[in-house]
């Protein structure tokens, strides 16, 4: 059984570095790429049409960062099996493992909050366009 177990846990260290290569290149484009447009994303304008167009750019973002996340997911899920494992030989992969999964999970989320805090302020500035124009309308008929 020992050797069973052992066998099995370097059959999760030879999967692990295959996975980390995906990891590897979701993690730098999180850190190079994601977090620098995610910061841009922060000051929003205060006109509609600027807002409108910043949208426009986050929802081209998102399509790729979306994809990112997809993959880290994806080579996450292949390795759902480590939490089977607690061998001393295999804990500092666990490590890499769940740093990998905590960024991902911290940098989804941003990207949901993101696209949401953009999705409402968008309609709350149409909202506001709207009154504004009701009001110039409702003033010009008073004169």
């Amino acid at each position: 059984m020992l050797s069973n177990k052992r066998i099995q846990e370097l059959e999760l260290v030879m999967e692990f570095e295959k996975v980390e290569e995906c990891f590897k290149e979701v993690s730098s484009w999180i850190e190079n790429v994601g977090r620098k447009r995610l910061k841009e994303t922060v000051n929003l304008d205060d006109s509609l049409e600027m807002l409108l167009q910043a949208r426009k750019q986050f929802r081209e973002f998102d399509l790729v960062a979306s994809e990112y996340c997809r993959r880290g997911q994806e080579a996450l899920k292949k390795m759902d099996r480590w939490e089977d494992f607690s061998s001393v030989d295999v804990q500092s992969y666990r490590v890499k493992l769940q740093s990998y999964k905590d960024q991902l999970e911290e940098f989804c989320t941003q990207l949901d909050e993101n696209r949401h805090r953009i999705c409402e302020t968008v309609r709350l500035y149409e909202f506001f366009d709207k009154v504004r124009l009701l009001c110039a309308s409702a003033a010009r008929r008073r004169t």
